[in-house]
């Protein structure tokens, strides 16, 4: 079947939202854009807050957004719908002193961030991107265009590659960038330049790698989407258009979108799900709404948070790894997670809620469940119920080769899911 005109916009828009969000800082600062032409008032921490009712706002720490609409004439008690996601993916972070280099080649000093599937960053172009913190304390962002690239060994000087392909995750994976000697360069320098800064400026960094390349629609029917970053940019993406197009349709609940950072090592940061970003927004959006301790835990009974991460479509040459049974396949929905140890947060309520909200905008959806010897990963589903008390299910789309530089979506799942949101979030 022909892929439908909205979803092939859809994933160009995505595409776009990715080329703009090579980082986590990049993600929440493209998505704060969106909001704020959308309307949305940006509010900062160390700032009072406006009285919230009928209000649009967010607020950006670090990587991390959280975004929420007010109806006109809110109860104290009003519930809150969560649609959660994070912001960054697995990768390559640099080190300090990251200019190094032997043999005439300049390579770049990086240390692995996450479970990134290593083979996928060989011989592909990379950008840097992430934020240089200057001299005044004032942040700016930077973005490389394409820099760097682990070019693999060839065949003929390791004739057993195809049989078993070993990387060391030190020796093997310091990317090329240039020619020359390290005396004469800065990989700082290009950052500092591409940023408008001078690098004396720069007193501390946050950088990572990114892949190159353009997000792809292709295949047949044109059902494909390729790009870096799907974990979980595609659930970022889904949740800021859902959100701008929930903000005038809510009168019964707020709508709220949370978009952590660091979930792909632990989230245990001050702007990742276990840390109290969440809890702090809500705490000072009651307060605006002059709701007192009680009300305010009347409204956590009254809410549910969507945790929306990629999961594994089932993969054609490794049947044997998924379940026997329960195999979901790209283009036939999004899907819910469930798995019995609670690595995600899906219960019996929770699975009935997103069935309803399903069939309510029209969509068909999965289930997933891992195979018994095969564990699953977490998200932020299980953190946020545990640290919130608040009812939480734990969604997404199916992907395969999670954790590449370059995964692979289903252009129906990502404008489904989107969909989905939309109507969870303004319903």
């Amino acid at each position: 079947m022909p892929t439908a005109p909205d979803a092939r916009a859809h994933a160009a828009d995505l595409a776009d939202f990715v080329e703009a969000a090579p980082s986590s800082f990049h993600a929440a600062e493209e998505a704060a854009r969106r909001l704020s032409d959308a309307g949305f008032v940006r509010v900062r921490e160390s700032a009072p807050w406006p009285r919230a009712s009928g209000g649009r706002f967010f607020v950006v720490r670090d990587g991390a957004l959280i975004a929420w609409a007010v109806p006109a004439t809110p109860d104290a008690a009003t519930g809150v719908r969560i649609f959660g996601a994070h912001t960054d993916s697995p990768g390559f972070k640099l080190k300090p002193r990251p200019t190094t280099g032997r043999l005439g080649w300049l390579q770049a000093g990086v240390e692995v961030y996450g479970g990134p599937l290593l083979n996928s960053w060989l011989d592909r172009e990379l950008r840097l991107a992430g934020r240089l913190v200057l001299d005044d304390e004032s942040v700016v962002l930077a973005a490389t265009g394409p820099l760097l690239r682990l070019p693999q060994l060839a065949i003929h000087l390791d004739r057993a590659v195809n049989e078993a392909l070993s990387i060391d995750r030190q020796s093997q994976t310091q990317p090329v960038w240039g020619l020359g000697s390290t005396d004469s360069a800065d990989l700082l320098a290009e950052l500092a330049a591409a940023a408008g800064v001078d690098v004396d400026r720069i007193r501390g960094y946050d950088i990572v790698t990114a892949d190159a390349a353009r997000g792809e629609v292709f295949g047949r029917d044109d059902v494909f989407f390729a790009a870096g970053r799907l974990d979980d940019l595609a659930s970022v993406h889904a949740g800021v258009v859902a959100m701008i197009a929930a903000a005038d349709q809510v009168a019964d609940h707020i709508p709220m979108l949370a978009v952590f950072d660091h979930e792909e090592v632990g989230s245990g940061t001050r702007s990742g799900a276990a840390g109290p970003f969440l809890s702090d927004v809500l705490e000072r959006m009651w307060l605006s709404l002059g709701a007192d301790r009680e009300q305010q835990l009347r409204s956590l009974a009254e809410s549910w948070c969507v945790s929306s991460d990629v999961g594994h479509s089932v993969h054609p040459n490794y049947a044997d790894r998924h379940d026997p049974v329960v195999q979901p396949v790209l283009g036939s929905g999004p899907i819910l997670k469930i798995n019995a140890n609670q690595r995600y947060a899906t219960d019996a309520a929770g699975a009935a809620a997103w069935n309803a909200w399903c069939a309510q905008a029209g969509v068909h959806s999965q289930e997933f469940v891992s195979n018994n010897a095969v564990p699953c990963g977490s998200t932020i589903g299980p953190i946020t119920a545990t640290r919130l008390g608040i009812r939480t299910v734990d969604v997404g789309i199916p992907i395969l080769s999670m954790h590449s530089a370059r995964e692979l979506a289903g252009v129906s799942d990502l404008w489904d899911l989107h969909r989905v949101a939309a109507t969870y979030l303004g319903a």
